[in-house]
């Protein structure tokens, strides 16, 4: 089954290009396709319309993580709709090579690969185990832009 039916399986739909808040530009591209890696920018959660979405703020003080969770899901989406529009079909990625997830966390907070759990899960339930398998860091920072719980970057293979 394509990726964009199993998103729909789940109930899941991907947002619409990121639209960056008044006064906020960007000077790099949110996909970057070398040969046959796309590299992928940091995202966050995003709205449906493209929007950053909340919560926004440190897990777990100001968070939960069961919505820090759920904001790394979105952010993924928003991944999936970058490399759709860089791309043109999800089916092209061969390969989820690395991820990597920054959590706005509180000092000390040690449960970052919880928050991070939601993109694997995700990634197996889309590409199966041969694509969709990665490596993975789950960091906590001090800090994210736009004050987001959690933003995500990736390496990815595709077929050229």
């Amino acid at each position: 089954m394509p990726v964009e039916q199993r998103l729909e399986a789940l109930g899941l739909a991907l947002p619409d290009e990121l639209q960056l808040p008044p006064g906020v530009e960007i000077p790099f591209q949110l996909v970057r396709v070398r040969s046959d890696r796309p590299f992928v920018s940091r995202h966050g959660a995003l709205a449906p319309d493209g929007k950053p979405l909340g919560p926004f703020r440190k897990v777990p003080s100001e968070v939960s993580l069961e919505d820090g969770q759920k904001s790394t899901r979105l952010a993924m989406l928003a991944i999936l709709s970058s490399l759709k529009a860089a791309l043109g079909d999800l089916e092209r990625v061969t390969a989820w090579a690395m991820v990597n997830g920054f959590v706005n966390a509180d000092p000390g907070y040690s449960k970052t690969t919880l928050v991070m759990n939601p993109v694997s899960e995700l990634l197996l339930e889309l590409y199966g185990h041969e694509a969709g398998a990665h490596a993975r860091t789950a960091i906590g920072v001090a800090g994210v832009p736009l004050n987001l719980p959690v933003i995500i970057s990736a390496e990815v293979e595709v077929a050229t």
